[in-house]
């Protein structure tokens, strides 16, 4: 007797069809997984074994072979427990082959046939609509399978739910798609004391995509400028909570079927190894740059960071994804992120304040900086200084700018470079390049004359003198300006700051 259903597979967020052989010949008692299995599959046996048994079913004493193919395809993952145990019942003729080889099949089976969620419903269900097939998951994740748009979805709590529905003793219903998770809770740029500088580069940042460096010492309010970033930032379009949930779902951060409708923030601890950063490890999961995609990246403290992991960001800075490489495995992930990096001056982080600078400044100072390289800060857009804010700007009640009245101006600048980007694979200021920042960011005369006279004496490279002039594409679309001008360039370099031996001297 032999029977096939079909499941999935993942390199990345890319999806694998699986086909599930489940043969039961004569011979002696065994029950064999074949087909590149890692251990979470190989356990599979044990699982669905108990799951049977706790229906009543016991397996027949012949010789079973389940063959995951194709086999030259790692299986990793729970998700093969419900296909192998659906393809043992059609094999033992409990539920006709015909009803279950027209569906993807995914879940995870508990010892007493309860169906538990798993990861990459979302991408699985997209990918099994592709291909005009049903789908079967956990009952707890029909929703985020639903936004898929498939029509024929089963979600079943357990094997017994689905044993009963294709018997046609019960119908399970198509599961609710539940609405977006939204986070209105937004910190509020107005709580900031001073610091108008910074909420001008940080506007400007929110505005074109750019990369932004925070420059301070301790308790001058980096870290909260940077977390009221999202307040700041236009909300996901349809098409991006599809990519940043495919990814959540990946990594198994999809909260109770509902997709993620705001603009991801993270915030890893800077004894982040590199891995956890750029992603990998055994099965290769997305590290933070990938939840950070479409979204911020903050790292806080910036030096601190191992100097591996920080110069892996190099790639997806440069291009948007990140490619991890293994013996046996090849997989990308999207990592389109905005990098927000904090950093003190120096260990002590007061060099430069007088009064306060430790006895080895300012040599302190160029050892700690020098942990970051050139390279990565060429990456980095905007550089902005964040003094220690005066005890008359702590008292001074005077209200300032909300958040939402920022955002405003951000929005109107977003639609802007949308629409002149439109037809084109980009639709932010910081993706610009080549002919086409060429053609809606080159300057007036006296712009390009400003430009070039501050390249050659700041030693700007090419990828510098480029981030110059999409800092100051943004600065004109919020000035709802349609040709680069010499302030606006002027305001640019302003923020195109080299961190040096003598930078807080």
């Amino acid at each position: 007797m032999l029977s096939r259903v079909y499941t999935v597979s993942f390199q990345g967020i890319e999806v694998l069809p699986v086909r599930v052989e489940v043969q039961i010949a004569n011979g002696l008692p065994s029950f064999t997984i074949v087909g590149l299995a890692d251990k979470a599959v190989a356990e599979s046996r044990e699982r669905v074994r108990s799951a049977l048994s706790g229906l009543g079913l016991s397996l027949p004493p012949k010789r079973i072979t389940v063959n995951l193919a194709p086999a030259n395809i790692v299986k990793e993952g729970s998700h093969f427990d419900l296909p192998i145990a659906l393809g043992l019942l059609s094999a033992m003729e409990i539920i006709p082959e015909r009803s279950v080889s027209s569906f993807t099949i995914m879940g995870e089976l508990g010892l007493d046939g309860t169906i538990s969620g798993v990861t990459g419903i979302l991408p699985a269900a997209i990918f099994a609509n592709s291909l005009n097939q049903g789908f079967i998951c956990p009952f707890s994740q029909g929703s985020e399978a639903a936004w898929s748009g498939i029509s024929n979805i089963l979600a079943a709590s357990s094997l017994l739910e689905l044993i009963n529905h294709f018997k046609g003793l019960c119908t399970l219903p198509y599961p609710e798609k539940l609405s977006p998770e939204v986070n209105t809770s937004f910190l509020d740029i107005k709580d900031i004391k001073g610091q108008e500088s910074a909420k001008r580069a940080l506007e400007i940042a929110a505005a074109g995509g750019h990369n932004l460096l925070l420059i301070g010492p301790p308790g001058a309010g980096k870290s909260m400028l940077a977390s009221r970033l999202p307040s700041l930032l236009p909300a996901l379009t349809s098409k991006e909570i599809l990519e940043v949930s495919m990814i959540h779902s990946i990594a198994g951060m999809i909260k109770e079927g509902r997709l993620v409708s705001n603009r991801p923030y993270r915030s890893p601890h800077h004894s982040a190894s590199m891995v956890s950063l750029v992603g990998g490890g055994n099965k290769a999961k997305p590290g933070e740059v990938s939840l950070a995609h479409k979204g911020v990246l903050f790292l806080d403290e910036l030096p601190e960071f191992q100097r591996s992991a920080l110069e892996a960001l190099r790639q997806p800075l440069e291009t948007g994804s990140i490619s991890i490489s293994r013996a046996n495995l090849h997989v990308s992930y999207p990592a389109k992120f905005q990098l927000v990096a904090a950093m003190n001056p120096c260990r002590c982080g007061y060099l430069g304040t007088p009064g306060q600078e430790c006895s080895r400044a300012p040599k302190c100072g160029e050892e700690y900086q020098s942990k970051i390289s050139g390279p990565l800060l060429d990456r980095i857009d905007m550089h902005i200084e964040v003094p220690s804010v005066p005890p008359w700007d702590m008292t001074n009640s005077s209200s300032t700018e909300t958040s939402a009245e920022i955002a405003k101006r951000v929005f109107c600048a977003v639609s802007l470079q949308i629409s002149r980007y439109k037809g084109s694979k980009i639709s932010r200021n910081s993706e610009a390049d080549g002919e086409i920042l060429e053609e809606f960011s080159h300057p007036d005369s006296e712009g390009e004359k400003l430009l070039i006279t501050a390249a050659e004496q700041l030693k700007l490279s090419a990828r510098g003198y480029n981030r110059v002039l999409r800092v100051a594409r943004t600065i004109a679309d919020l000035g709802m300006e349609e040709k680069v001008r010499a302030p606006h360039i002027a305001e640019a370099l302003s923020f195109r700051r080299v961190i040096h031996r003598n930078h807080f001297s």
